[in-house]
C-alpha cells in the first residue's frame, strides 16, 4: 500500500459524515473499511498519530487469519509477519504438547498501521491525534455525532452513526454512557528483545503455565527479524481480597510476576539475558467476556476490546477485535438506512432499533466461545491440572488433535477446557 494521508488536522475533516469511528485499532479500522467498501462516508479518528505502539502479546491466532482473509489483507499482512505452525504449550512440570494451527507474530506498530492503511485505501479519512470527549445528542437523546480535540483546538463533527473502538480504557465509554465495568478483568506486560541465536530453538508460540504464575501465564511470541516477544497476562479476576471475600486474590505486581516468569522457564531467562532490549516493557489492561459496556445506544455502536472483545482464558483479542468491528459494519451496512454524507434515514427510528438488534445478534453468535473461555479461566487459577492435561494430550493423538479444533475454532472449549471436559479429557480411550 502506498503511504496513505493520515494524522490529518482536525479542520481537514468534513463537517457531517456517514460514520465517525473512533479508534483505529483493528476493530476501528475493519469497521471503517468495509463500511468504506460499502460506500458510506467514513471518518476514523484515533488518539495516538499513526505509526503507533501498542502493549500486546502480537500472536495471530487462526480467527486473526480468519478476519484478515475477510478484509482482504491477510497476503500483505503475511508478507511482514513471522508464520509459526504449532503454539506450544508448556506444564509447570516441564512437559509440553505442540499444538497446531495457523499462526503468526506482527508487532502491533506494523499490524494496526496496515490495517489502518487498508481503510484509508478504502476512502475513509483518517485524523490524529484526536480525543473522542463526548457524544453529541438531538433532542431525543440520540447520538448525532462527537466532539473531538487536537492539541488545543476542539469541535464537533455531525454523524449518522458513531462507532467506539476505543479499546480497555473506561473513560470513552464513560462519556458515552455505556461503561458497566470500570476495572480491567485482565493486565498483561510485555517487553521485545532481538536474539538471533534462540531463532532455531523458538519456532511456536511458546506458552508457559506455573505455579508461581497462578492466575495467567508467560508467553514467548517469536516475531520478524529474531525479535521476540515476551510477556506475562494476569487473566484471572482483578478484584482485591475483601473481608467479606477472603478467597479473593489480590492484585499481583506484574513485574514481579515477570521475574518469577524468568525464573521458572529457562528460554524466559536466556532471551533476557543475552537478547537485546528493543522496547521495554510495558503493561496494558484487558477487557474480556464481551462483558463490561452495553453494545449499543441510538446512534452509537461499540466494538473491539471496549466491547469485552478478548478471551479471558488465554488474553487473545486481535481476532475477534476485527471481527466485532467487522460486525458492527455489517450492521449498519445492513440495516442503517444510511444514504450520502449528511443523508438520514427514511425511518430513524426503525433503523435505529434494526442496526442495534442486528448488531447485538452478531455478538450474541460470539458469546458461547466467550462463555467457555470464561470457564477455562479457572484453569489459570490451578496450574497443576495443566500438568493433567498436557501429560493426557501427549499421550494421545486424538486429544491433541481435540485441542488443535479448539485453536483452530473448529470446535467450543467446552468439550475441553471445563471441569466436565477435564474429567472427560481424562477418561481413558
Amino acid at each position: 500500500m502506498t503511504t496513505p494521508n493520515w494524522n490529518l488536522p482536525l479542520d481537514a475533516l468534513p463537517e457531517h459524515c456517514d460514520v465517525l469511528v473512533v479508534g483505529a485499532g483493528p476493530a476501528g479500522s475493519a469497521c471503517a473499511r468495509l463500511l468504506a467498501l460499502g460506500g458510506l462516508a467514513v471518518v476514523l479518528v484515533d488518539a495516538q498519530a499513526f505509526p503507533r505502539d501498542k502493549v500486546c502479546g502480537d500472536g495471530l491466532v487462526p480467527d486473526s487469519h480468519a478476519a484478515l482473509r475477510r478484509l482482504g489483507v491477510h497476503d500483505e499482512v503475511m508478507r511482514l509477519a513471522r508464520g509459526a505452525g504449532s503454539a506450544r504449550c508448556v506444564a509447570p512440570n516441564g512437559g509440553f504438547v505442540d499444538i497446531a494451527g495457523e499462526l503468526a507474530v506482527l508487532p502491533r506498530r506494523e499490524l494496526d498501521a496496515l490495517l489502518c492503511r487498508s481503510a484509508l485505501a478504502a476512502g475513509a479519512l483518517m485524523a490524529a491525534p484526536v480525543r473522542f470527549e463526548l457524544p453529541l445528542t438531538d433532542a431525543a437523546g440520540r447520538v448525532v455525532g462527537a466532539k473531538l480535540i487536537q492539541g488545543n483546538q476542539s469541535r464537533t463533527l455531525g454523524a449518522r452513526w458513531v462507532v467506539l473502538a476505543t479499546g480497555a480504557l473506561p473513560a470513552p465509554l464513560l462519556a458515552a454512557g455505556l461503561c458497566q465495568r470500570r476495572s480491567p478483568s485482565g493486565m498483561a506486560l510485555r517487553a521485545h528483545v532481538r536474539h538471533p541465536g534462540l531463532d532455531a530453538e523458538l519456532r511456536e508460540l511458546r506458552f508457559v503455565w506455573h505455579g508461581r504464575l497462578r492466575g495467567g501465564y508467560g508467553w514467548i511470541f517469536p516475531g520478524p527479524d529474531s525479535v521476540f516477544n515476551i510477556g506475562v497476562g494476569l487473566l484471572d479476576s482483578l478484584q482485591a481480597e475483601t473481608p467479606q471475600a477472603p478467597w479473593r486474590r489480590r492484585r499481583p505486581n506484574l513485574r514481579h510476576m515477570f521475574e518469577e516468569f524468568l525464573q521458572v522457564d529457562p528460554l524466559a531467562a536466556r532471551l533476557m539475558q543475552e537478547g537485546e532490549v528493543r522496547s521495554e516493557l510495558k503493561g496494558a489492561p484487558m477487557r474480556c467476556d464481551l462483558a463490561g459496556a452495553q453494545w449499543s445506544r441510538p446512534g452509537l455502536l461499540v466494538t473491539g476490546e471496549a466491547a469485552g472483545a478478548t478471551y479471558s482464558f488465554t488474553g487473545e483479542g486481535i481476532g475477534k477485535a476485527m471481527e466485532t468491528g467487522m460486525a458492527a459494519a455489517e450492521a449498519l451496512l445492513a440495516h442503517a438506512g444510511l444514504a450520502s454524507a449528511g443523508g438520514s434515514a427514511v425511518n430513524p427510528a426503525a433503523a435505529d432499533d434494526a442496526t442495534a438488534l442486528g448488531y447485538q445478534v452478531r455478538l450474541e453468535a460470539l458469546l458461547p466461545r466467550f462463555t467457555t473461555y470464561r470457564q477455562a479461566a479457572s484453569f489459570n487459577r490451578w496450574p497443576g491440572l495443566v500438568n493433567l492435561i498436557i501429560w493426557r494430550a501427549g499421550r494421545s493423538p486424538k486429544i491433541a488433535a481435540k485441542l488443535a479444533d479448539v485453536l483452530n475454532e473448529r470446535r467450543l472449549p467446552g468439550s475441553l477446557l471445563t471441569w466436565r471436559g477435564l474429567r472427560n479429557l481424562l477418561t481413558p480411550g
